[in-house]
C-alpha cells in the first residue's frame, strides 16, 4: 500500500489557532484576502465541520497547511540577495513546472476565455502534494510511488464509498484522493486527461493531473482573471475558506517569482500547526503490495520551523537533527533585448469578409518583434474568434496557438464562416508578462441567390376565362444551395425584349379579388416558392411570365390561353 498522509484539517480550538495563524501570516506577507465561500459547504469546512465531499475534486481531503515565507521572492535574476528559505520555497521541480505550463498552454488554445494561470496550478499542487513530494517523478512525470489521501470513511473526513473498485487508490471500501493533484476516483473518471500523450489517463502522472485540474478549474464560463471566479474555482476543489486562503497565499507568492529546480529536490512541506503529524511522510519502499509493486512506509517528516520534527503515525520521534543548509541556486541570467518579446503588429491582413458557409478569402497575419524592433522567431501567438458567431478555424476551433517563424511572422489558419451573419472580432495575443493584443473586424454576409429555376417542366395552359390548373413553382439557389427568404418579383410581361407589364392576358388576384399582373413574393425554406393561382381572361394567345431576384437572376414561363378542342 502506498504511503498515506495524516489528517490535516483540525477541529475546535486547534482549528481556530491555525486559522488565526494563517490570517496573521497572510496579512504579514500582504497576500490577498480570500472572500467567504458562497456555499454552505465552504462555511462548514472553515468552521471545522466535514462537508459532503463528493462534489469537490479532492473529496475535501486534508491538505498541507504550510504558508509561504514572509519574504516573497524576486523574479530570477532581479536580485542576488534572496533569502535562503524564500529562494528554496520558490523553486519548483522541473517536470512539475513543465506540466503546469503545458496545461496553461493547452487551456489557452482550447478555452482561452478561462485565462488559467499556471501559478494557480502550482499553488494547488503545493498544498495538495508538496509539488508531487518535491518532484519525485520519473522521466514521464509519473510519481515514483502513489500519493494517497486517507480513507474517506466519514471519521473526521467526508464519507465517500468506493467508486473505482480500488483501481486507482487500492481501497475497495472507501475512496481516497490520488496523485499529485489529489483527485478522488469518481472525479477523475469525469475529468481525467491524457496530458503527456501516452494514451493513458493516470492521476499519478503530473502531466495528466495538471491538465485535468486546469479543465476542472475552468468548468463552465469561469474567467480566472476575475477574482470571484478564481475563488469559486478553488472552493470547488476543496470546500474550505481555510483552503482558499492557503492556495491564494501560494498563488500570490508564485506570481512574484519562481525558478526551476531538479526533480526530487523540491522543498517538502512541514506542518505549521504544531503538535500534529506531518501530512506527507517520506516513503520508504517495501515489498508485498498487490500486483508486485512496492509500498512505501512512513518515515519522519522534514524538519518543522524551530528545528523540531513531526512524527508520522505509529512511529517514534527520532532524535533532533540539524537541517541541511540549502544553497540558493544560481540566478538565471535575464534574457537579452534581442530575445525578449517587445511588440506585435499586423503583417498585411486584408478585409475579412465571407458569405455564410464559405471560407474567408483573407487570413490574419501578424509579426512579433523583440525589444530592439527586430523580428522575433518562436513567439507563441494565440488567435481567437470573439463574439456571437459560429465562424471557426480548422477542426472547429475558436482559438489556436501558433509560433512565429524565422521572419517573426505567423498566419492564422483558414477561417470559415458559419450560418450566423453579422460582425465579430478576430484577435491575436502574444506575450506573457506584458501581453500585446490586436483585433480585426470580420463580417459574414447572407447568401444571395445567383440562380432561379423552375422545379417542373409541365406545359401551363388554361381555357379563356378559366384558371390554370397547374401552379408555377421555382427555387432560388446560391452555388447550388437553396436560399430562403429571397425576394422574387413575378410580372406578366409583353415580351422578353421589351419586358413591359402586359395589360391583358393571364393575371393574379389581389386580396380584394381584383386582377393584378405584378406580385412581390419571398421564397420559403430551401429557396422554394410556389406562386398563387393564375387566371386567364377571354383573350386567347401565348403569354410570358417573368420571375426576377434582387441579384438579377431571371427565369421566364410560357402561359397559353386556348379554347378546349371541340368534342
Amino acid at each position: 500500500m502506498a504511503a498515506q498522509f495524516g489528517r490535516r484539517l483540525r477541529r475546535g480550538a486547534t482549528t481556530t489557532a491555525v486559522a488565526a495563524a494563517a490570517v496573521a501570516a497572510l496579512s504579514a506577507s500582504q497576500a490577498p484576502a480570500a472572500p467567504q465561500s458562497d456555499t454552505a459547504a465552504g462555511d462548514q469546512a472553515a468552521a471545522g465541520a466535514t462537508p459532503s465531499g463528493d462534489s469537490a475534486a479532492t473529496g475535501n481531503s486534508p491538505y498541507h497547511t504550510d504558508l509561504p515565507p514572509l519574504n516573497t521572492p524576486n523574479k530570477p535574476g532581479a536580485s542576488v540577495n534572496l533569502p535562503v528559505t524564500g529562494s528554496a520555497e520558490a523553486g519548483i521541480p522541473a517536470s512539475v513546472l513543465a506540466a503546469y505550463k503545458r496545461a496553461e498552454q493547452e487551456l489557452a488554445a482550447t478555452d482561452a476565455a478561462c485565462r488559467l494561470p499556471w501559478q494557480l496550478l502550482a499553488a494547488i499542487g503545493k498544498v495538495e502534494s508538496g509539488q508531487a513530494r518535491g518532484g519525485k517523478v520519473d522521466a514521464n512525470g509519473t510519481t515514483l510511488s502513489p500519493i494517497l489521501g486517507p480513507a474517506l470513511n466519514g471519521q473526521g473526513f467526508a464519507l465517500i464509498k468506493d467508486t473505482d473498485g480500488g483501481a486507482y487508490d487500492g481501497d475497495s471500501t472507501h475512496d481516497r484522493a490520488v496523485g499529485p493533484m489529489q483527485f478522488i476516483p469518481s472525479t477523475w473518471a469525469t475529468w481525467g486527461q491524457d496530458g503527456n500523450g501516452d494514451g493513458r489517463k493516470d492521476p499519478n502522472n503530473i502531466h495528466d493531473a495538471a491538465l485535468a485540474a486546469g479543465r476542472y478549474l475552468c468548468a463552465g464560463t469561469r474567467d480566472l482573471s476575475v477574482a470571484a471566479d478564481l475563488d469559486r474555482a478553488v472552493l470547488s476543489y476543496n470546500h474550505s475558506t481555510e483552503y482558499l486562503r492557503t492556495v491564494r497565499s501560494w498563488f500570490d507568492y508564485y506570481k512574484r517569482g519562481t525558478h526551476e529546480v531538479p526533480d526530487g529536490t523540491g522543498v517538502l512541506p512541514a506542518d505549521t500547526g504544531g503538535g500534529t503529524t506531518s501530512p506527507f511522510p517520506t516513503p520508504t519502499p517495501t515489498t508485498g503490495t498487490p500486483g508486485g509493486g512496492t509500498s512505501p512506509s512512513p518515515t519522519p517528516s522534514p524538519s518543522k520551523p524551530g528545528g523540531g520534527k513531526s512524527p508520522s503515525p505509529g512511529t517514534s520521534t527520532p532524535p533532533t537533527t540539524k537541517p541541511p543548509t540549502t544553497k540558493p541556486p544560481t540566478p538565471t541570467p535575464a534574457p537579452t533585448p534581442s530575445e525578449t518579446f517587445g511588440s506585435l503588429e499586423d503583417a498585411g491582413t486584408g478585409t475579412l469578409t465571407a458569405t455564410a458557409g464559405e471560407a474567408f478569402g483573407e487570413r490574419v497575419t501578424v509579426r512579433a518583434k523583440n525589444k530592439l524592433g527586430k523580428p522575433l522567431a518562436r513567439t507563441s501567438v494565440t488567435f481567437a474568434v470573439v463574439g456571437a458567431t459560429d465562424a471557426r478555424f480548422a477542426d472547429g476551433k475558436s482559438t489556436v496557438t501558433l509560433r512565429t517563424g524565422a521572419d517573426g511572422t505567423v498566419t492564422a489558419p483558414v477561417l470559415t464562416a458559419g450560418e450566423k451573419t453579422g460582425v465579430f472580432k478576430v484577435t491575436a495575443v502574444a506575450g506573457t508578462t506584458k501581453p500585446r493584443a490586436l483585433s480585426w473586424t470580420a463580417n459574414v454576409t447572407a447568401r444571395v441567390a445567383d440562380t432561379i429555376a423552375l422545379t417542373g417542366d409541365k406545359a401551363l395552359t388554361a381555357a379563356p376565362g378559366a384558371e390554370f390548373t397547374d401552379r408555377v413553382e421555382v427555387r432560388t439557389t446560391y452555388k447550388g444551395t437553396g436560399v430562403a427568404d429571397t425576394a422574387v418579383t413575378a410580372t406578366m410581361i409583353t415580351d422578353v425584349v421589351t419586358p413591359a407589364e402586359n395589360d391583358k392576358g393571364p393575371y393574379f388576384e389581389d386580396a380584394a379579388g381584383d386582377p393584378v399582373r405584378t406580385l412581390n413574393l419571398t421564397t420559403g425554406a430551401d429557396g422554394v416558392l410556389e406562386l398563387p393561382e393564375i387566371y386567364a381572361d377571354d383573350t386567347e394567345g401565348t403569354y410570358t411570365l417573368r420571375l426576377t431576384t434582387a441579384s438579377g437572376a431571371t427565369v421566364t414561363v410560357e402561359l397559353k390561353v386556348e379554347a378546349a378542342p371541340a368534342a
